[in-house]
């Protein structure tokens, strides 16, 4: 790695803490899709060397708490946060794709949790279902807390303005979802020890490598990226819901480039390219490993993403 000005780290949850060591040691800016790793232990060697480490920049996190930043900017106070996503691509295409599947609704994860009055509280998989309308073709789904980089980044951010609650929901491909939630009920997700043959190995850890290799997990019937956000505040003392949400080419083939998991994959890659390239331009400013809403301005990276066939949308009311 030594040599280059940016190294994008595209590896697994795992390896983030590893991989983000790497970088660091070798005098490079670096750039994450995750946020969940343990990235900050390298703080003090990204300082040292003047450069910049932005763990989780893609869809979500990422351009996520670019449109919660933008809404809390023009509000004197916020009081909620509600981020909420619809990841529309098949259950196990890749190695690092099926981690986060699993990893998300793992039961004993402790980093699954909301930000409520001043601390985080940790919640199960599968809590506080709320219905989220997202722009077709999605549609609406009932969405659930997941372990998200947004949370903590958020309630770092947003604490000078009161923030009183952050949630981070998500959903995937309805298969997907009663999958992973039939799973959870019969006590597969916990990945216990079975023999097979004389063999050992983890329950999910079977099911993982069958979805890598089977037609079921590696195709799905709509592809994309769905992005939600809500914000609630004041300004000039009259209260405010500002909602978010953003919108791209159809994958079902009218739109070149863009045709089925192309859908999912640009929307993932493209706000990690346009993060890279900032770095890379020296627009990041601050050393250390920092957080995107630390690192980015909302309006530029909507710019960018503009650009790119990814829009933004906004609408403000009076509540």
């Amino acid at each position: 790695m030594r040599g280059y000005d940016v190294v994008m780290d595209g590896t697994t949850i795992a390896l983030n803490g590893l991989s983000t060591a790497c970088i660091a040691d070798a005098g490079c800016h670096g750039i994450n899709l995750n946020g969940f790793g343990q990235e900050e232990i390298s703080d003090p060697v990204f300082k040292q060397h003047g450069k910049a480490c932005v763990p989780g920049f893609g869809m979500t996190p990422g351009a996520t708490q670019m449109m919660a930043m933008h809404a809390a900017n023009q509000l004197d106070t916020v009081d909620v946060v509600r981020v909420s996503h619809g990841a529309y691509r098949p259950i196990a295409f890749s190695a690092s794709i099926t981690e986060t599947t699993t990893y998300e609704y793992d039961p004993a994860l402790p980093s699954r949790v909301v930000y409520e009055d001043g601390r985080f509280v940790q919640v199960p998989p599968f809590a506080r279902p709320r219905e989220i309308k997202l722009p077709p073709p999605y549609g609406s789904a009932t969405q659930y807390i997941i372990p998200h980089a947004e949370t903590r980044t958020l309630a770092r951010n947003l604490a000078y303005k009161g923030v009183r609650l952050i949630e981070v929901r998500g959903t995937w491909p309805p298969k997907n979802m009663e999958l992973i939630r039939a799973l959870y009920d019969w006590g597969f997700l916990r990945n216990d020890i079975v023999r097979v043959n004389g063999n050992e190995l983890g329950i999910v850890d079977a099911i993982s490598a069958y979805l890598m290799q089977s037609p079921e997990g590696r195709k799905t019937e709509l592809y994309g990226y769905a992005l939600h956000v809500e914000v609630t505040g004041t300004r000039e003392e009259k209260s405010y819901l500002h909602t978010l949400w953003h919108t791209h080419p159809a994958s079902d083939g009218t739109a070149p480039g863009w045709e089925k998991l192309r859908a999912y994959t640009r929307n993932v890659g493209i706000p990690f390219s346009i993060g890279a390239q900032m770095l890379g331009k020296g627009l990041v400013k601050k050393p250390g490993v920092i957080t995107p809403e630390e690192a980015f301005e909302p309006q530029a990276i909507f710019d960018e993403l503009k650009k790119r066939e990814i829009l933004v949308h906004e609408k403000v009311e009076f509540i």
